[in-house]
This record gives C-alpha cells, sequence and structure tokens, in this order.
C-alpha cells in the first residue's frame, strides 16, 4: 500500500545487489514516480519500467546536485560503494569512491536540508574486535580498505549530525542473502552462491573453511531495516555513529547441512582463497540489542526460512532463465 506524502526519493547505487530491492521496496512504499533511481551502470531489468532512472556517477558533485535541485528530492539513500574483496584488488578506488562520495553527498544534504541514508558494515569490525556478540561500542580496527572506508563514513556522518545538525542514519549490515540481484563482491558472498551451486550442479566449492562463522541476514530484513530506520522518529535515533544489526550467523558446513536436508545428494567442499583472512579479522556474531530497544528492531527470517525461501524462489528464477 503506498503512502501519501511529500517524500521525494533518491536512490544512488539503485543497481547493486541492495539498491534493486531497496528501490522496488520503496517505490511500492512511496509510489514509483517518488523515487529516482540512479546507478553509474544502465538501469537494471530487475526494477526497469518501474520509475525514473538517471545515470550518474556518485562521485560527480555538480550533477548530484542538479539532479536534487531539479527533482526536489527531500531523501537520499547512498549505497554506491566498492566492497571488501572488490577493494582489496583496488583499494585506491575504494577509498576514492567511498569517501569521496560520501563527503559530497554529506555537503550537499547540509546545504540542501536533505535526510540521508547511508550503510555501514560489520566490515569495520577487525581482529582486535571481540568476535562473539561484538557489542555496539567496541574496538574498531578494520584491516581492509573496505572496512577503514565504513569507519571513517562513521565517524564523518556523526560529525556533520553533530556539528550541522544533518539527520544522517546508518546501519551496519552483516552479510546479505538475497535470490533477486547477484552479489557484489564481498566475503560473504559463498552464501548466495551456494544456493546456484546446489541447485545447477548439486556441488559447490566455499571459498571460506567449513567452520567459518560470519554474521549474515536475509535481504528482506535487510531492506525492512533500511526503511524502518529512516521511519523512526528522530529522538528515537539516539546513535549517529551506525547501528549493529543482526539476524542468523551460520558457518558454510551449516548452511551446507541446511540445504541438504531439501536436497539430499547436495556435496560441498572447500578451498580456501584470499576470502578467508578478511573473514577470519571479522566478527562471528553482532549484538544489535542497541537498535532493537532505540528503534524496535527485529528480524523474521532465521537460517532454516531463509533457505527455504532461497531455494523456492531461485528455483523458479532459474527455470525461467
Amino acid at each position: 500500500m503506498q503512502e501519501k506524502n511529500n517524500e521525494k526519493i533518491l536512490v544512488i547505487g539503485a543497481c547493486g545487489q541492495i539498491g534493486v530491492e531497496l528501490t522496488a521496496a520503496l517505490r511500492a512504499k512511496y509510489g514509483n514516480e517518488n523515487v529516482v533511481a540512479s546507478d553509474i551502470r544502465e538501469e537494471s531489468k530487475l526494477i526497469k519500467g518501474t520509475g525514473p532512472f538517471v545515470i550518474l556517477d556518485a562521485m560527480d558533485a555538480e550533477a548530484t546536485r542538479n539532479l536534487v535541485k531539479k527533482e526536489k528530492i527531500t531523501t537520499i539513500y547512498l549505497l554506491a560503494a566498492l566492497l571488501s574483496a572488490t577493494g582489496e584488488k583496488n583499494p585506491k578506488l575504494a577509498w576514492e569512491l567511498n569517501m569521496g562520495s560520501l563527503r559530497q553527498i554529506l555537503d550537499l544534504c547540509v546545504d540542501e536540508k536533505i535526510k540521508l541514508f547511508w550503510p555501514s558494515s560489520i566490515a569495520v569490525f577487525g581482529p582486535t574486535t571481540p568476535r562473539e556478540n561484538t557489542p555496539q561500542r567496541t574496538v574498531v580496527e578494520p584491516t581492509t580498505m573496505y572496512g577503514i572506508t565504513k569507519y571513517t563514513g562513521e565517524l564523518l556522518c556523526q560529525y556533520y549530525n553533530r556539528r550541522f545538525g544533518l539527520d544522517v542514519r546508518s546501519v551496519r549490515y552483516p552479510g546479505l542473502i538475497s535470490w533477486k540481484s547477484p552479489p557484489g563482491g564481498g566475503t560473504t558472498d559463498y552464501a548466495v552462491e551456494i544456493f546456484y551451486g546446489a541447485i545447477k550442479e548439486k556441488t559447490y566449492t566455499s571459498f571460506l573453511s567449513e567452520n567459518t562463522y560470519l554474521p549474515m541476514m536475509y535481504m528482506d530484513d535487510a531492506i525492512r531495516a533500511t526503511i524502518e530506520i529512516m521511519e523512526a522518529p528522530a529522538e528515537k535515533i539516539k546513535s549517529r555513529i551506525a547501528y549493529n544489526l543482526s539476524a542468523i550467523s551460520f558457518s558454510p558446513k551449516e548452511i551446507a547441512e541446511s540445504i541438504k536436508s531439501q536436497i539430499p545428494d547436495f556435496k560441498i567442499s572447500y578451498a580456501p582463497d584470499f576470502h578467508q583472512p578478511i573473514a577470519d579479522s571479522w566478527p562471528q556474531s553482532i549484538d544489535d540489542s542497541v537498535a532493537r530497544a532505540d528503534w524496535g528492531w527485529k528480524h523474521e527470517y532465521d537460517l532454516e526460512k531463509m533457505v527455504a525461501d532461497m531455494l523456492k524462489n531461485l528455483k523458479e528464477k532459474l527455470k525461467k532463465g
């Protein structure tokens, strides 16, 4: 059901793994014409024809400002970023894209009095962080360029809130799992790829070792959390450093067993690669009690429910091909 209001939303990075599903959810809620999707690449077929789309470079301050003024934008979701594994292959670009885009959008939002969502990640944590039930406030010493840009971004967002009163909100996404859009070069991508392997070949080789536990979340929960934090009354957003966000934690071995309960002849093998040290530097589970207390966050999907939904939807998608 669409809501009536004066919101005019811009999604930057709308064709990425999160962007396509967030754009669709926002259009369903606020009306197609009130959500402008943008990306540096061509429009994703998952959102094509559902509303306005603009080719936009997130680092082009002038083009972004012109678009915002032309469309009378009131809220921006800035999703453009180079992710963890991709960022390690090109750390200079990761810094320039992730920080350059955020800095110019923060300035724009202050000037035009725009509300901003900017996602952080569990990548802000490092090997010195407590690995189990990682608290909201803890040691933060990331060892990847992606993680460094995310923590720097968190501090920048907090600064702009305190210094300029900017309404900027953020969550630390765990690994995200979706059947709709392909993964974008992250360390948790095995948890999406494994489903394709199970359905197509009944086999999968994991690039993480069997007992590597990482915090994960089904995309439906992540999209809902993103919209819920943005819709929460300002007085409930007590932290302008990104909120820990959590749902489930599992290992490659555990998700393989859950898949095997539905595809009995599925087989998994392990060949840890350059993703492994990145995963080893991250927490195994996250304490998100602050988000739950402040703005009422609550996840809906556990491992079994997620696996069942992924297999059902992905089988149908691959059949249509």
